[in-house]
């Protein structure tokens, strides 16, 4: 009974780690097409035919996706009832994501949810939906485990934290600029900014914070355990997020001043706000960026 329960509990666990592994694929995939306009327009305008194309074609790419590897870690689903299964898992898991994600970003509110909000999370969701089932294909967690192991050994023996430290930042900077460098020099963030209340900014904090957690620590990504065991100045999970969301930050700052999106005679709140905004898809990325290394 006792090996029962075990195992019952083992099914939950591992299913709310594919779960939550597919969510951060879904966002590291889904949130660059987030920030365009484009897309709000074409999505609260299209007709439902169009919504149904664009539904049977993602169910049909994803279906192939899971066919051959999809988002779960110990199961390959090579039966089609299965496959057909987790790309309904899937396609809801991005549909869900791209929900909660345009509602943080106040492209659903209340006033427009039933009438312009069906499209806009239908062509939002594919990328999304793309995302997770590409989750382990690309970011998934290396099976040599013992080899994993003799390296972190031998790296907490002989590196130095302040190169660990380093080579942080240096891959949080790319990840951030790889992530949002096409999103700073569009008028997105400004369109954003103008209607975003402190409550919604500080929303916007935890959002970033807590993805950008999740990604590197709770997803069994690729070098999860690695990160756990590295060394470094800020090495504990927490400080690490922390640490990683203000280089994320100023990242987006210096990339907004760039492209002129915001000078020096401009107030510091709107410094905030457009910092703020953009450092959601900068920490995504800072995240990935550290996950490379």
């Amino acid at each position: 009974m006792k090996f029962k329960r075990n195992r019952q509990n083992n099914i939950w666990k591992n299913e709310i780690n594919d779960i939550f592994r597919g969510i951060c694929g879904g966002l590291l995939f889904g949130i660059p097409l987030l920030y365009t306009m484009e897309v709000w327009w074409i999505g609260s305008l299209i007709k439902p035919q169009i919504m149904i194309i664009a539904i049977a074609l993602t169910f049909i790419t994803i279906y192939f996706l899971n066919r051959t590897e999809g988002f779960r870690k110990y199961r390959k689903q090579n039966r089609p009832y299965e496959a057909v299964l987790n790309t309904v898992e899937a396609m809801a898991i991005g549909i869900v994501c791209s929900t909660l994600m345009l509602i943080l970003l106040q492209e659903i509110t209340a006033d427009n949810f039933f009438k312009e909000s069906l499209g806009k999370i239908i062509f939002e969701s594919v990328p999304f939906t793309l995302g997770v089932a590409l989750a382990n294909q690309f970011l998934g967690e290396n099976n040599s485990t013992s080899e994993t192991r003799n390296s972190n050994k031998k790296s907490k023996n002989n590196s130095d934290q302040l190169h660990a430290t380093l080579s942080d930042i240096g891959a949080t900077l790319i990840g951030a600029t790889v992530i949002a460098f096409n999103i700073a020099p569009t008028d997105e963030i400004t369109m954003l900014a103008a209607s975003f209340s402190p409550i919604w900014l500080l929303l916007i904090i935890g959002t970033s914070l807590l993805v950008s957690y999740g990604i590197v620590f709770q997803a069994g990504f690729s070098n999860q355990q690695k990160r756990q065991q590295q060394r470094g100045i800020f090495q504990r999970p927490s400080s690490e997020t922390i640490m990683a969301y203000l280089v994320s930050l100023f990242a987006s700052a210096l990339m907004l001043w760039f492209f002129q999106k915001l000078t020096f005679t401009d107030p510091w709140t709107m410094w905030l706000d457009h910092t703020l905004l953009l450092g959601l898809p900068a920490s995504i990325g800072g995240a990935a960026g550290r996950l490379a290394i």
